[in-house]
């Protein structure tokens, strides 16, 4: 095999509104101890199934992918790896490699499934070189300015529609209320920022 199929692992560094297509997210993979970053444009529900567990919300009733893990769970099979594969006109492959302690299976899915189940089964992610070098960016300077510019970007947005304002009004009390409200709404993007506005009464 050479270098060309080496594995890669990789970690989420983020999770935003894609800039260039309405409706869908960009989901940014990184290389572990390395600068490349591979972007990668996810829809909204598979946003939403990463960024619930990343952020350890518990939705109020199981979403597919927790179904799925429960599923396999419950018959003792393992998710033990995910890998991005292939990337052919655009669209990149994965498969996920579980066993049962006896046997190993691959089995072929979307990406954003992928890494849904990554998270979930808190197992690694990895990639090959020749995808990396063909759809990686590479960053340049410190990450975490870069991860910063991404957060900074969002929570201007919700500054003109005005919610944060109206969170900042609200007590503690009021605020967690609300919060499981909308966790039973499954509005999820909304209780993220009544979270983060909870983090931010905590921290100062």
């Amino acid at each position: 095999m050479g270098n060309n199929t080496k594995k890669i692992e990789l970690d989420i560094v983020g999770l935003s509104y894609s800039q260039t297509q309405s409706g869908a997210y960009a989901l940014v993979l990184g290389e572990v101890n390395g600068r490349r970053r591979l972007p990668i444009i996810i829809g909204s529900f598979e946003a939403q199934a990463i960024a619930i567990e990343i952020e350890k919300m518990t939705p109020s009733r199981p979403l597919t992918h927790d179904l799925f893990k429960n599923f396999a769970q419950a018959y003792n099979i393992k998710v033990q790896e995910i890998i991005i594969y292939n990337l052919v006109d655009g669209i990149f492959y994965a498969k996920l490699m579980c066993t049962d302690g006896k046997k190993n299976v691959e089995i072929d899915a979307r990406t954003s499934d992928a890494i849904a189940m990554a998270v979930r089964f808190e197992c690694p992610i990895y990639t090959y070189e020749f995808i990396l070098s063909t759809a990686g960016i590479v960053i340049e300077g410190n990450d975490f300015v870069y991860l910063e510019n991404i957060s900074e970007a969002t929570e201007d947005k919700t500054e003109t529609t005005g919610n944060t304002t109206n969170y900042r009004s609200l007590s503690v009390d009021e605020l967690k209320s609300l919060l499981s409200e909308a966790i039973n709404e499954e509005a999820y993007e909304k209780a993220a920022k009544i979270r983060d506005e909870l983090n931010k009464r905590k921290a100062s």
